[in-house]
């Protein structure tokens, strides 16, 4: 039997929930079991830079919510601002969020967004996440200027992440020309 709008929703506040709970525990693995059918797919494109595809709990457990979220990401959270749903489908707004905040008192984040696809059974089958990368590297220089990035984080993911950009988006990338200083092909 369809779950109603009410389940839904509850199923929304539960992640909204867990995830305030996991960025306290700093221990992200068990929402997989807590929220992900067994054969759920996750999907996160990195901006086209990088794919990561999880087919099934246990895949989801081990990238997106294990390797993904482990070294140097402490300190990090992900807290859902708001959630929209529709039917079986929920819209969840979230925010990429760096340790510390600056000194006016607001965070180090960039938003992100997550399409969710819930089963009759009340756990997730399908979820695509997206966020602005190129804003994520901006926040992560951010981060480093102001000595709160993990320099773990900034060799195994911020760098190989800025030169997959970088050589992705200098395909056919116009030159100047010396001479000219005009723009060549």
């Amino acid at each position: 039997m369809p779950l109603t709008q009410p389940q839904i929703e509850a199923r929304a506040e539960a992640l909204k929930s867990a995830f305030v709970e996991a960025a306290r525990r700093d221990e992200w693995s068990w929402i997989a079991e807590a929220f992900y059918a067994e054969d759920c797919e996750y999907l996160c494109e990195y901006a086209g830079t990088m794919k990561v595809r999880a087919l099934g709990r246990e895949q989801i457990r081990e990238t997106h919510y294990g390797r993904d979220m482990r070294v140097g990401w402490e300190g990090w959270t992900f807290p859902i601002e708001r959630y929209a749903s529709h039917g079986n489908q929920i819209i969840t707004h979230w925010w990429n969020r760096g340790p510390g905040t600056r000194a006016d008192g607001s965070y180090y984040q960039t938003p992100g967004v997550s399409f969710i696809t819930v089963g009759d059974d009340g756990l997730f089958n399908y979820q695509l996440d997206l966020f602005d990368l190129a804003h994520q590297m901006h926040l992560c220089d951010e981060l480093e200027a102001a000595g709160l990035l993990s320099p773990k984080l900034k060799q195994q993911w911020v760098l190989p992440t800025k030169q997959r950009l970088l050589s992705m988006l200098s395909h056919n990338l116009a030159r100047p020309s010396i001479e000219t200083g005009t723009a060549t092909g």
